[in-house]
């Protein structure tokens, strides 16, 4: 039987940061927040950054690396900022590019985009 494990969110909302189960590690959707939980106030490139920054300690908390990272899926509150999005993200995956999904969406706070990933570590 494989066990579950959930990694609490540090934010006082009901959801976990972080679920490993079954070799896989299933993170929560990310936003660019500050330290008071408010949407940074950068352009696309620098909220992609610091999600996926984010997003790799996360994955290191769980056992994991952006090595691992399987799939993504990405949401966009304009699609103009696509080419830049693209740009910014390709930097964190130096090991080859998860399978991934890409949407527009209205986000939370005034966010430009939220990133969300699933990591397998066998």
């Amino acid at each position: 039987m494989n066990a579950i494990t959930r990694i609490p969110s540090p934010l006082p909302v009901p959801f976990s940061k972080a679920v490993k189960a079954g070799g896989f590690v299933f993170l929560s959707g990310q936003l660019a927040m500050g330290p008071d939980a408010k949407v940074i106030d950068g352009d696309i490139t620098a909220q992609t950054h610091l999600i996926l920054e984010r997003i790799a300690a996360s994955l290191q908390e769980a056992g994991a690396s952006m090595a691992d990272v399987v799939r993504a899926n990405i949401w966009l509150t304009n699609l103009d900022d696509f080419a830049a999005f693209n740009a910014a993200y390709a930097q964190h995956f130096p090991q080859g590019l998860p399978a991934r999904s890409t949407v527009k969406a209205e986000l939370y706070g005034g966010a430009l985009v939220e990133i969300e990933v699933q990591a397998f570590t066998g």
